[in-house]
């Protein structure tokens, strides 16, 4: 690696030299991750900031890159994770990927998921999405998940010591203390509100990055992952990568006092992709975006870099033999004057994937109303 080259400098300029130094050692050091202001204490007492909305303003997309001294390493980007777990997972809470599900087959062998096969050795994580066990849990570490593309915490529950995983939230670090109040509110957070429940003193105890709430609980406009939608089951939406959805509205009634209390069953989400959904105001939610929020940006690199991962490469119906595709065989590039069809036969574009339901055959008089048709005039005659 070349080095910088310095100008010699009079024997009264030594100090000079120094800072010099010391200010090009300071500028070699790759900060990745910006320094996280500390906010009130929580309930479990540690400092941690309190999440909000994401900014409005465009953030610089951080990617690490490499000198391409390989052709495989001249187009590879990779998110700055400089956090994460060098070591192995947590082995109890992991069991080996193998069989025939790893390459895309089901329990009777059939290849339901395409281009799959390969690839480097797995463990599934069990990463717990209902969190019901109450109590402060203290965040060991953040690990790296080969079975997803959000990252995961290994939790430690303060009362017995029990280990679990969950989906870490963005800028989740070790240390920090998490808490599910999906089982109730705790004795002592009620007798600290005056055994009272005030939603406004209620929310900003509970909601916290991490921590893991009903719905009722979370205030409106509060940003929201690993989203479920039936009271005694899991999370189901937002929970991939940089994913997160939004609260628009709950139906609640004012009472005299000003306090707002909840009177419908449901609340109105509105998810990532513009989508609004009902879900149960008993389901779960943690506060936060789902980690790893820089992973669409990331570029393999190369071929081998994905057979890696247990994909395997995707070929053209029109680069195939005829008794492999429709668009296959021939002389040249051709499909035979043929409407793009998947290897099924069935037709890929026209709008058979995008035109509503209810358009669909909407002007098709089939069969069976033909037949009520003649029916209904021999009974008229």
């Amino acid at each position: 690696m070349l080095q910088p080259r310095f100008r010699p400098l009079a024997a009264g300029a030594a100090s000079l030299s120094s800072l010099c130094q010391s200010t090009l050692r300071l500028n070699a050091i790759r900060l990745y991750s910006a320094a996280v202001q500390t906010g009130a204490k929580n309930v479990a007492g540690e400092d941690s900031p309190r999440f909000g909305a994401p900014s409005a303003e465009i953030e610089a997309v951080k990617m690490r890159t490499y000198k391409p001294r390989t052709p495989g390493v001249r187009h590879l980007k990779r998110p700055i994770n400089d956090h994460l777990w060098k070591g192995r997972p947590y082995l109890p809470l992991t069991f080996p990927k193998k069989g025939h599900g790893k390459g895309g087959r089901n329990n009777s062998g059939r290849i339901t998921i395409r281009h799959r096969g390969g690839g480097a050795k797995r463990r599934i994580r069990t990463v717990d999405f209902k969190r019901w066990t109450p109590g402060p849990h203290t965040v060991d570490r953040i690990e790296y998940d080969p079975g997803r593309s959000a990252h995961i915490a290994l939790l430690t529950e303060q009362a017995t010591g029990k280990k679990s995983y969950m989906v870490a939230a963005e800028g989740m670090r070790a240390g920090d203390v998490v808490q599910s109040y999906r089982a109730g509110i705790p004795q002592d957070l009620l007798e600290s509100m005056g055994g009272v429940i005030d939603p406004g003193i209620l929310a900003a105890k509970t909601a916290w990055r991490g921590n893991c709430l009903p719905m009722h609980m979370i205030p409106v406009g509060t940003v929201i992952y690993n989203v479920g939608s039936r009271p005694d089951g899991g999370a189901v939406f937002c929970r991939s990568a940089g994913t997160y959805a939004t609260i628009i509205s709950k139906e609640e009634e004012t009472r005299d006092d000003g306090t707002k209390v909840m009177t419908g069953k449901n609340v109105i989400v509105r998810l990532q992709s513009g989508e609004i959904r009902k879900v149960s105001k008993d389901a779960c939610a943690t506060i936060g975006v789902a980690s790893n929020i820089m992973h669409q940006y990331r570029q393999l690199g190369k071929a081998g870099r994905s057979r890696w991962l247990n994909i395997r490469p995707t070929v053209r119906g029109l680069a195939m033999n005829a008794n492999d595709h429709p668009h296959g065989g021939g002389r040249g590039k051709s499909k035979g004057n043929r409407n793009p069809v998947s290897p099924w036969g069935q037709p890929a574009k026209g709008g058979f994937k995008t035109r509503k339901k209810s358009n669909e055959n909407k002007w098709v008089v089939t069969p069976r109303v033909r037949n009520m048709g003649k029916r209904r005039d021999k009974n008229v005659a």
